[in-house]
């Protein structure tokens, strides 16, 4: 058994290519490394917008590479329930988010602290994901409606 941990394209100072531009794209561009590596009964992992990855991922999976499915703290499918509502972390300061996304604070990261490397990189990963995840930012307005059943 190993672990493939794919750094998403535009992610961490890498390049993304001008046709990735949506998560869907993300999705299929794992789908294919799934086949070209020839994977079955893959579990796919996914937390936050890898949890939306994730979600596409299962539902595009036309060859039946992936085998289980785990997401957690997912972000993709917008709740019709406010109080389930994902928070849009454009309307909260970092400290705000840091407290959200780490109950332990010791784990909490001290973005005072940061480089400016470290807050340039993350300036640009928030860009990134901005592109990916396009004008809902946290969910995809069509992902509830589709149906992995054909």
């Amino acid at each position: 058994m190993y672990v493939v941990t794919p750094t998403h394209p535009g992610f961490d100072g890498t390049p993304r290519p001008e046709r990735f531009d949506t998560v869907a794209d993300l999705a299929v561009a794992y789908l294919d490394l799934l086949d070209t590596l020839d994977l079955k009964g893959v579990m796919v992992v996914g937390n936050s917008i890898g949890g939306w990855i994730a979600a596409e991922m299962a539902l595009r999976d036309n060859h039946g590479r992936i085998g289980a499915l785990t997401l957690l703290n997912a972000v993709g499918i917008h709740a019709h329930m406010k109080e389930n509502r994902v928070v849009d972390p454009r309307t909260l300061a970092p400290a705000e988010v840091s407290q959200l996304s780490f109950a332990n604070a010791q784990f909490r990261p001290d973005f005072a602290s940061f480089s400016d490397a470290q807050r340039a990189a993350a300036v640009a990963n928030q860009k990134t994901l901005a592109v990916y995840a396009g004008e809902g930012f946290t969910y995809d307005p069509k992902l509830r409606g589709r149906d992995c059943t054909g």
